[in-house]
């Protein structure tokens, strides 16, 4: 190439980085211009939105009529954190009722208060300290929220559709008050967790998973809705219980369900047409069911089927690293899974689809990958001889013949299928507590794996099918372990450390939504979730998974979401799929470089800082 043409290119390079940084600072201002307000007084200092407590400015207080209404210093926020957390340790045992009231619940309590009366902070007190408190806001403690909403309850937070309001959802979605939306995380409360049918108080996940929306990606807050669909409870206690906020009816069913969640998807994507939804906790029979009948209409995804899928397959991915394998290994793995509801059955598909293309994609390799699954559910092995096998498990049901040719038989145990099987991984997503016993981890030591992976991923903490320490002290420190909810480290002796591994969905929802969201993309295809999963399987280091660290600690989530958000942009670019964003079109973001994107994901990170307000009569 002559110099001129070098030159050229170089000038051209440069023009593009310069209207890029243009575009860039564009972007970044959402949090720092003046934010146009229509009220003042006492009306802006009780909207959590726009508080800022006593962090307001003396002239913002002259501008909004708060002279005199606020204590008269002026403290910056910084300030405002070290008096609130201040505040909380020396709360904490205080606001618990009784001695039965777990500590963490308490402590939601007070972090619920501060959301409630300024969001800003709330979020830089779970930004810095996410470690601490996302066990709070979501999983384990959420679960405990949820089977206590009721009581709890104090304000509204997000908005309920109910079987009720048929006919009436076109119009009742403009009651929200933010003219733009981009992230719904809704649940009709069918099975929150490992916990069952929780109705209506399900809104309790719905506004955990924006939380770590807005923590980890960088959503804008005012731009998050939680949503709850009641259609009904099946839970007996609850339709009994005087002071239940819901509807007091059994569950609607067959298309009487579909037409009140078709009414609702047709009203939040007319008003809000580039939304996207993520649908949660909703029992199987609806999980998968759902799933199909909008993927391809709607910007939405199901975080049970797919998010702890994609979740569940970095750690796979991770565990064949930990034996010192490349990655391409995986489809050699034995697994035997012990659960067959949406997240078993999306774990089956996704991870038997990550084998096939490994492989090929051919048909020959999805035979093969499929013969790589055991799955045991309650009645035990499914094999092709149960009679009414679930049609989303049917394509892992062994044959007859091979299991007895193996010495297993329809229903067998699971201790039978793992002492037979001897598998490299054995996958809990059962939600029954305690599942992997002291037989079932005796039987693992048969693995003929050189590192055998227990997952015991079930939600929360009581549903877990074993603890860390059960593992660690059964099967000794050579083996991968991993848990949805969080365990401590096991000390292990002699200076050696049991890793226990968080796989939970948080590594990966709040990525796979920001990807969505910046990319443009009308759909959520396999292969964005699928980028998804091996960037967050890529993120540790070699040094990191020999240790038997599969999974990153809580504190680095906006860098890993950042990646993978950048990650499902790339893949959309390769599948042609994406629409652009704001200002940055589709052209122009197919010609951002690998640091000009991780540039771009960032810029569009929300962060809670106090925007100058400005008031502006109506």
């Amino acid at each position: 190439m002559g110099i001129g043409n070098k030159l050229r290119l170089s000038s051209r390079m440069l023009h593009r980085r310069v209207l890029y940084s243009s575009a860039r600072s564009f972007t970044t201002t959402e949090g720092h211009r003046p934010t146009i307000v229509h009220k003042r007084s006492l009306d802006i200092l009780h909207d959590p939105w726009f508080n800022k407590g006593t962090a307001f400015t003396m002239t913002e207080r002259d501008r909004l009529d708060l002279r005199g209404l606020l204590p008269p210093s002026v403290m910056d926020s910084e300030q405002q954190i070290q008096r609130f957390m201040t505040d909380l340790k020396r709360l904490e045992e205080q606001a618990r009722d009784g001695p039965s009231d777990p500590n963490a619940l308490a402590k939601w309590r007070i972090l619920n208060r501060l959301h409630d009366r300024n969001e800003t902070m709330y979020y830089k007190v779970l930004i810095a300290n996410i470690e601490e408190y996302a066990p709070i806001v979501y999983t384990p403690t959420v679960g405990l929220v949820c089977q206590n909403y009721s009581g709890l309850f104090r304000r509204p937070r997000g908005m309920y559709f109910s079987s009720e309001d048929r006919g009436e959802m076109m119009s009742m979605v403009y009651n929200w008050p933010a003219e733009q939306v981009d992230m719904i995380v809704v649940t009709d409360g069918s099975r929150i967790l490992g916990l069952g049918d929780l109705g209506i108080h399900g809104i309790g996940i719905s506004v955990g998973k924006l939380d770590l929306y807005v923590a980890a990606a960088g959503i804008n807050p005012q731009r998050v809705l939680p949503v709850m669909i009641d259609v009904g409870t099946n839970n007996e206690k609850l339709l009994k219980d005087p002071m239940y906020l819901g509807l007091q009816q059994h569950r609607l069913e067959n298309e009487e369900y579909i037409e009140v969640i078709d009414e609702f998807m047709e009203a939040v994507f007319t008003r809000w047409p580039h939304v996207i939804v993520q649908f949660e906790d909703f029992q199987s029979k609806w999980a998968f069911k759902l799933l199909q009948r909008y993927r391809s209409r709607y910007r939405m995804f199901n975080d049970d089927v797919q998010g702890t899928a994609g979740v569940a397959i970095a750690g796979l991915l991770g565990a064949v690293r930990a034996q010192g394998r490349p990655m391409l290994d995986f489809p050699k793995m034995k697994i035997v899974v012990a659960g067959a509801g949406s997240a078993g059955i999306g774990v089956l598909n996704t991870a038997r689809k990550t084998m096939a293309r490994m492989l090929g994609n051919t048909e020959t390799a999805f035979e093969s990958a499929q013969s790589q699954f055991w799955v045991v559910d309650a009645q035990g092995l499914i094999t092709e001889g149960r009679d009414n096998i679930d049609p989303e498990a049917l394509p892992f049901a062994r044959k007859t013949k091979e299991m007895e040719r193996q010495g297993l038989k329809e229903g067998a145990s699971l201790v039978e299928v793992v002492r037979e099987v001897k598998p490299d991984v054995l996958l809990g997503l059962s939600a029954v507590g305690g599942l992997f016993s002291k037989e079932v981890l005796e039987a693992m030591k048969g693995s003929t794996s050189t590192r055998p992976a227990i997952f015991a991923m079930s939600n929360p903490t009581k549903n877990a099918e074993c603890t860390a320490q059960e593992a660690f002290s059964i099967l000794g420190d050579n083996i991968i372990f991993a848990s949805g909810s969080p365990f401590k480290n096991v000390d292990l002796g002699n200076g050696h450390v049991g890793h226990c591994n968080q796989g939970n969905n948080m590594y990966l929802f709040p990525g796979i939504g920001l990807g969505i969201l910046l990319s443009g993309t009308p759909i959520v295809s396999d292969g964005m979730l699928q980028a998804a999963a091996e960037c967050l399987a890529a993120y540790m280091s070699e040094e990191e998974v020999l240790k038997g660290i599969i999974y990153p600690p809580i504190s680095r989530i906006r860098d890993i979401t950042k990646r993978i958000a950048a990650a499902v942009i790339k893949e959309a670019i390769e599948e042609d799929m994406v629409g652009g964003y704001r200002e940055m079109d589709a052209r122009e973001l197919k010609k951002l470089n690998e640091e000009e994107l991780m540039a771009y994901v960032e810029n569009n990170m929300w962060s809670p800082e106090y925007p100058t307000l400005v008031y502006k009569d109506d």
